[in-house]
C-alpha cells in the first residue's frame, strides 16, 4: 500500500463546490425553483455585460420576479473589467439591499459577479451564455482582472468561493458565437498538459497533488476529446456535452483548492500574451485559443502526444496555429520567453524558462508558428 508523506498525514482538507448544478434546455425557467432548493430568498442583483446577455438577464429577472425575488441590473460595461467595476457592484449589492448575486454571461460577467458577492460576503448563482471556459463552475476569476484586484486590494481579496450553483441553459449558449465553443474545447485539451506540470511539482518540488481533482479534469478532457468531431455550434447536444465537460474542470479545481488541475504552463503562455496585449497593445486571442496552442507546444515539452492535441483541436475546428489565432508569430515566441515569470508555479518551463531560440524552435516545430 503505498504511504503518503508525513507533510500530508493526517492534514486538514477543506472541499467546496457548487452545491447545485443545472443544465439543458430551459434552466432558467427553472432559476427560482433553484432558489427555493437551496433555501435563499430576498432581492437578487443580476450582473450581465453587453446587449445580447442583458436581454437574457432582464428574461432571468423577471421570471424570479414573479416568484417573489425582485432584482436589480447591474450592467459591467465594454471592455476589461477592473477591481472599480467589482466595487460598484458590490455597492449595488449593498444599496439595493440585495441578498444574493446571479451574473448573467460570459467570462467578463460572471467574474465580476464572483468577485463582488465574494466582496459583499453573499450568495452567487452563475448562469453562463457560453462555453468558453471552465470559470462557469470554479472558483477561479480571469488573469487579468485577478492580477488588478491583488494590487489593488491584496490577494484574497482575488480568491472567492465556488458558485452556490450553476444554471447553464443550453438553449441559450447554443446561440453563442461560434468561436466560444472552440475556445472552450481549447481550455478543456489543455488539461492534459495543466495535470502533468502538476504531478511534475509535487515530484521535484512536494507540492500538494490531488488524485481526484486530477482525474476528474483529465476526464473532462478526454470526454472533450473523443466528442471532437461531434462539436458543432448551434447544435444544443454538443453545447450540453461541453457544458458538462466545463463543469467538471470547475468542480476539479474546487477540489483541488486551487486551479493546479487545470492550469500550466500552457496557460502560463496565454497570460504571458495577455500581458503583451495589455502593456503594448499587441493583438491577443480568446484565452481558450490561447490555452489551445500553448497544449501544443508544452505536450511537445512533456515528451506527450502533442500531434494528438493539434489534430484534436483540428477536429474541432479550433486554430493550430498563431496565423490562424489572429497572434503574431513574434508574439508567441515572446510570451513563451516571458511565461515563466508570469506567476509563481512550477511547471515545465522550470525556474529559467526559454531562450528564445528554444522558444522560436519550440514554436515551429509544433507548427505553431
Amino acid at each position: 500500500m503505498k504511504r503518503l508523506s508525513p507533510k500530508y498525514q493526517g492534514r486538514l482538507e477543506f472541499l467546496e463546490s457548487p452545491r447545485y448544478i443545472l443544465f439543458g434546455p430551459g434552466a432558467i425557467e427553472k432559476s427560482a425553483e433553484t432558489l427555493m432548493a437551496l433555501g435563499i430568498s430576498g432581492k437578487a442583483l443580476i450582473v450581465t455585460g453587453g446587449p445580447k446577455t442583458e436581454k437574457i438577464a432582464w428574461k432571468l429577472g423577471e421570471a424570479l420576479e414573479q416568484e417573489g425575488h425582485p432584482f436589480h441590473l447591474f450592467r459591467i460595461g465594454e471592455g476589461e473589467p477592473t477591481p472599480r467595476v467589482v466595487e460598484g457592484a458590490a455597492e449595488a449589492a449593498r444599496r439595493e439591499g440585495c441578498s444574493f448575486v446571479v451574473a448573467v454571461g460570459g467570462g467578463r460577467a460572471l467574474d465580476v459577479g464572483k468577485l463582488a458577492s465574494h466582496w459583499v460576503g453573499m450568495k452567487y448563482l452563475s448562469v453562463p451564455t457560453s462555453a468558453s471556459h471552465d470559470g462557469m463552475a470554479s472558483p477561479s476569476v480571469g488573469f487579468l482582472l485577478s492580477r488588478a484586484v491583488s494590487e489593488y486590494r491584496g490577494p484574497e481579496w482575488a480568491r472567492p468561493e465556488s458558485p452556490t450553483a450553476v444554471i447553464a441553459d443550453t438553449e441559450v449558449i447554443k446561440n453563442a458565437p461560434d468561436w466560444t465553443m472552440r475556445a472552450g474545447f481549447g481550455d478543456l485539451i489543455a488539461k492534459f498538459t495543466a495535470v502533468r506540470d502538476w504531478e511534475l511539482a509535487h515530484r521535484l518540488k512536494d507540492e500538494p497533488y490531488s488524485e481526484y481533482a486530477a482525474s476528474m479534469s483529465l476526464l473532462s478532457a478526454r470526454l472533450a476529446v473523443e466528442h471532437a468531431g461531434d462539436l458543432k455550434p448551434g447544435l444544443e447536444e454538443s453545447v450540453r456535452l461541453l457544458v458538462k465537460a466545463l463543469i467538471g474542470s470547475g468542480v476539479a479545481i474546487s477540489i483541488a483548492g486551487s486551479s493546479r488541475p487545470a492550469s500550466g504552463s500552457e496557460h502560463l503562455f496565454s497570460h504571458a500574451i495577455d500581458l503583451l496585449s495589455q502593456r503594448e497593445g499587441v493583438s491577443r486571442a480568446p484565452h481558450g485559443i490561447q490555452c489551445g496552442l500553448g497544449a501544443i507546444m508544452m505536450a511537445y515539452l512533456q515528451g506527450q502526444d502533442w500531434r494528438m492535441i493539434r489534430s484534436k483541436l483540428e477536429e474541432a475546428g479550433a486554430p493550430i496555429t498563431a496565423r490562424e489565432a489572429g497572434l503574431d508569430p513574434e508574439v508567441v515566441v515572446r510570451a513563451l520567453t516571458l511565461a515563466h515569470r508570469v506567476r509563481d508555479r512550477y511547471t515545465i518551463l522550470g525556474e529559467t524558462g526559454l531562450t528564445e531560440s528554444a522558444a522560436r524552435k519550440l514554436a515551429e516545430r509544433t507548427g505553431v508558428i
